[in-house]
């Protein structure tokens, strides 16, 4: 089943910043890692990722530098920076407040009874 798109837009940045942390990557990489970790829930096309990419690098969560691959290609490779690693930081805390009270609500909260 598709999921909302506007339940995805909401969480992009944090997935981003979690591939960052392990590593450097370009773009498309990025792109195909989330659709294969996700079983194919998170494909972002290039217009939603580089706009975001440009917004944390603007930040100063991300950085960026080229480097040529094997093919003489050069690509554009993301580097979490310490402010990102603050930022997922604070971005997996607030995930983490608001999924357990949306499963509270899902789940008929605790200790909640109808008067």
């Amino acid at each position: 089943m598709p999921i909302d798109k506007s339940l995805i837009a909401g969480s992009t940045a944090i997935l981003v910043l979690k591939l960052l942390e392990e590593g450097d990557l370009y773009g498309y990489q990025m792109i195909e890692t989330l659709a294969l970790r996700s079983d194919d829930t998170f494909q972002l096309k290039a217009g939603t990722l580089y706009p975001l990419l440009h917004s944390l690098e603007a930040d100063g969560a991300v950085v960026s530098y080229e480097q040529k691959a094997d093919s003489e290609r050069v690509r554009k490779y993301y580097h979490l920076t310490e402010r990102g690693k603050k930022l997922l930081r604070q971005k997996e805390k607030e995930w983490e407040q608001y999924s357990s009270a949306v499963n509270k609500v899902l789940k008929g909260g605790a200790g909640y009874a109808f008067a």
